[in-house]
């Protein structure tokens, strides 16, 4: 496709770019919403007056969720229907009013709970409470008006209202599945094994584990916690169960039924319950290398919910790529062809990926950087995902004057930088392969995912797409994507003569590639400064 193309191939209709960015829009929001709500708010609703108002507020950021998944699996299986869906949302053009709309609901939504003196809360629920639900009824009314005009969402409902209907009252229902079958929860030889099991992982990082075999507690450095039965990770199973129930059900015809179940289901299961394991192990190590606080929210917060639902699409996307359970070995292709057709997403996408894991990085972890980890993992996952047009976007041989540019930017931003400071208590606390692990990241990160995503979207997109010619187009085009580049970072005047050092190796030829390699033999010499002096902040 060609460079400034706003749309992404994909059977049964093109996926315009607007929908794509709308999508990452809502889901920054849905983030957000249990950042505040589940995480950051001192709130407990058995101490309001509004007990019930106040979990129901709380589990429709749950159910939204669970609703977004389901009827992305229904768009995947119904190629009708996602083709009149694409159709629906390129046609509509942004409307100033569902846009105010949808914002005054976010600014209702937050602003009661980041104003209001935390000792406060509770006491004041009761009063917040017609803001707050007033506020999420104006985001979903106003997302829906973003995404579609209401006549076109009136047509497409009425293309298969039943089979909608059906699927939008199970996808809302699940929460409430989950904790009716909370008794089950309560199986104490699981507990036992996902005790034992939580035991080994811990003794392969760290030498002082402390365990309780009669009490059910274990813990390390300390931080001690009860496996109590409903840890078991039924909860998991439940949601794997559902969603694998649901595409059954969505792709009946193509799916080889007894396969699925005897095969994919017990391995399914396997996977929730390994990754419980994991995910209490992990928490273990966070409460007691960064904060017990947050190793508590994560317990019971949504977090586990959200992730075991990421799990369950992980799963669902493998099984709808191995042939052997297909019944027609050419459907073996959930979505199509994947979002790398098109260079516009590549361009973009990355940095997407980037920025959300950094806000959830930023939110979860009271030392960021030792969350670094993630957000390598989130960008090479999105670079590798859109690796079809990244050898057309990064073509040619770098210049020399390239290198030469990025090895000047590297050492004027070491010599610039200020005194290097002690390391950080949560990093020289990490276990010795931890802390090997989180280093071998943080290089590869910094000296090179980092400067493929940012150069990517600063350089590939932003500047790009502005310059129309001209030198008063292409100032602005240099000017708006600098300062946007410089804003990501703590130390914004040099960022800024950085970023003006990368736009004039990049317009030089033209070549994505030169800007890249700037920025990677830059970020390269301040990564093995950072190594020499032990002074991560350089970074």
């Amino acid at each position: 496709m060609p460079r400034d193309g706003l749309t992404v191939a994909a059977p049964g209709g093109a996926v315009p770019l607007r929908l794509l960015l709308l999508g990452a829009l809502f889901v920054t929001e849905l983030v957000a919403l249990v950042l505040v709500f589940q995480i950051a708010a001192p709130l407990e609703c058995r101490q309001t007056e509004a007990e019930a108002a106040c979990r129901a507020l709380r589990g429709s950021v749950l159910r939204a969720f669970c609703l977004a998944v389901a009827l992305g699996l229904y768009l995947s299986s119904r190629r009708a229907a996602r083709a009149r869906f694409v159709a629906m949302t390129a046609a509509r053009a942004t409307r100033l009013p569902w846009a105010l709309l949808h914002a005054g609901g976010l600014a209702a939504a937050f602003l009661p709970m980041l104003l209001t003196p935390p000792e406060a809360l509770n006491a004041r629920f009761a009063d917040l409470l017609p803001l707050l639900a007033g506020g999420a009824l104006a985001i979903t009314i106003g997302a829906l008006g973003l995404l579609a005009a209401p006549r076109d969402w009136a047509a497409w409902l009425r293309a298969e209202p039943w089979g909608l209907l059906a699927l939008v009252f199970a996808a809302l229902l699940l929460p409430d599945l989950a904790h009716w079958l909370e008794p089950i929860w309560y199986w104490n030889t699981l507990a036992q094994i996902t005790f034992v099991a939580v035991s080994l992982a811990l003794l392969a990082v760290s030498d002082d584990v402390e365990v309780w075999p009669e009490l059910a507690i274990i813990g390390t450095d300390g931080f001690n916690v009860n496996i109590a039965p409903q840890c078991s990770g039924v909860e998991g199973f439940v949601l794997m169960a559902a969603f694998l129930a649901l595409y059954a059900a969505l792709f009946r015809e193509q799916v080889r039924m007894g396969r699925f179940w005897i095969v994919v289901l017990p391995l399914a299961l396997l996977a929730s319950w390994s990754f419980n394991v994991l995910r209490i192990a992990a928490l273990i190590l966070i409460g007691a290398h960064v904060s017990p606080e947050l190793a508590l929210n994560g317990f019971h917060s949504f977090a586990g919910w959200l992730a075991f639902t990421v799990l369950a699409i992980l799963v669902l996307v493998v099984v709808n790529r191995v042939p052997w359970l297909q019944r027609d070995r050419a459907a073996a292709v959930m979505s199509g062809p994947p979002l790398a057709e098109d260079e516009t997403a590549a361009l973009i996408l990355p940095f997407v990926a980037f920025m959300l894991s950094s806000l959830a990085v930023q939110a979860f972890f009271t030392t960021p950087a030792l969350g670094f980890p993630l957000q390598a993992a989130a960008m090479l996952a999105a670079l590798l995902w859109l690796r079809g047009p990244l050898p057309v976007l990064l073509a040619g041989r770098p210049e020399g004057i390239a290198v030469a540019a990025g090895l000047l930017v590297g050492l004027g931003w070491v010599a610039g930088a200020p005194a290097a400071a002690p390391p950080e208590p949560a990093l020289t606390a990490l276990a010795p392969a931890l802390a090997a692990l989180w280093v071998a990241a943080r290089l590869a990160g910094t000296a090179i995912l980092v400067p493929v995503v940012e150069e990517l979207f600063f350089r590939g997109y932003v500047l790009a797409r502005l310059d129309r010619g001209g030198l008063a187009w292409r100032a602005l085009a240099v000017a708006v994507s600098t300062a946007s580049f410089a804003a990501l970072h703590d130390r914004w005047l040099a960022a800024a003569l950085a970023g003006l050092v990368f736009a004039a190796v990049y317009l030089r030829r033209g070549r994505l590639v030169d800007a890249v390699a700037a920025h990677v033999v830059a970020n390269a010499v301040v990564a093995a400064a950072a190594l020499w002096q032990g002074d991560w902040r350089l970074i």
